[in-house]
């Protein structure tokens, strides 16, 4: 059984593409995704505090110590994190001259910590799964703070961002869930182990369900600007995964940590960009509604592009020889 979560686990990249298609054939199977409230609450936003529940559920007081035997390695991926995609959003942002919703879309997933997929492509290329692990965990705790201020200060440019607001979403979908999972890990091992066999199989069926829902939600808007959009939400992608192979491998980092940097500066938590911009506050910022729901379709289309191109590099990286990138 557990060998089977794995397995499936592993073809994330499969499911995301299946998951989109579906919701761009039958869009009304995914509405209930965006539709649904609980206790309050988007259904989104708790689908990823879920999510990032599953991901304090494998950490470990001892996860958080080993990230001191990293330190170099960490520190530039966290660098280039939060300083490589941030400026390639807004610069693709104004360089297509997308509509405000969709440019301050791009933006706040720009400025989204790596994804927890990118462990995943990480272990299928056989790079530092270590570092990987560490980065995700760091990346994702800075992002609390870092994700609302570089939104704010990038976003800017197009509408008035409220920090504050993203920033208290941050805490509820992100520092409370990983905390808890943390916790409960700490006090109940047994029972944590048993269940962390399955959060990341739970985690990416929740992905696919949050991006098939914006998919299917967000269809007829996605047709008015398919051209410009799949190209920005692309090279913004295909930058990260670049320089985030170039720039440590001119620091004279060694193959495996090239490869682990690239893929967690080219990977973003996409879901949490969904997430972030489906949330009513967020979507009172925008004057006008149909630019609040453009917001969440670059999320949406950028958790399809960088599982692809990740999965890609993978599987040529796992098959390179000594002589290759």
């Amino acid at each position: 059984m557990t060998r089977w979560i794995a397995q499936a686990t592993n073809l994330f990249a499969i499911w995301t593409v299946l998951g989109v298609a579906w919701a761009w054939v039958a869009p009304e199977h995914f509405a209930w995704v965006t539709q649904t409230q609980v206790a309050g609450q988007g259904l989104i936003s708790v689908m990823l505090g879920v999510i990032m529940l599953g991901m304090g559920l494998t950490l470990t007081l001892d996860d958080f110590r080993r990230v001191l035997t990293l330190p170099k390695g960490i520190a530039t991926g966290v660098a280039l994190q939060f300083t490589i995609m941030p400026l390639a959003g807004i610069s693709f942002a104004l360089l297509f001259g997308l509509e405000e919703g969709l440019a301050v879309g791009l933006v706040l997933v720009s400025c989204c910590p790596g994804g927890t997929a990118s462990n995943v492509v990480t272990y299928l290329a056989r790079a530092n799964l270590a570092l990987s692990v560490a980065m995700t965990m760091c990346s994702t705790m800075i992002a609390i703070v870092l994700t609302p201020l570089l939104t704010d200060w990038l976003g800017g440019v197009f509408i008035e961002i409220d920090r504050w607001s993203l920033f208290r979403s941050m805490v509820a979908i992100v520092l409370v869930p990983v905390v808890a999972g943390v916790a409960l890990n700490a006090l109940f091992p047994r029972v944590t182990k048993r269940l962390a066999v399955v959060s990341p199989l739970i985690s990416v069926i929740v992905i696919v369900l949050i991006v098939g829902g914006i998919i299917g939600n967000s269809k007829e808007l996605i047709e008015a600007h398919f051209g410009m959009l799949l190209l920005a939400i692309f090279l913004l992608h295909a930058t990260g995964f670049a320089l985030g192979y170039v720039l440590p491998h001119l620091m004279r980092f060694g193959r495996a940590e090239c490869r682990t940097l690239s893929i967690e500066v080219g990977m973003q938590n996409s879901g949490l960009g969904a997430s972030l911009a489906s949330t009513p506050s967020f979507a009172a910022q925008f004057v006008n509604p149909m630019q609040a729901a453009l917001a969440p379709v670059p999320s949406a289309i950028s958790s399809v592009y960088h599982v692809v191109i990740g999965s890609i590099l993978a599987g040529i990286w796992s098959r390179s020889g000594g002589n290759k990138l």
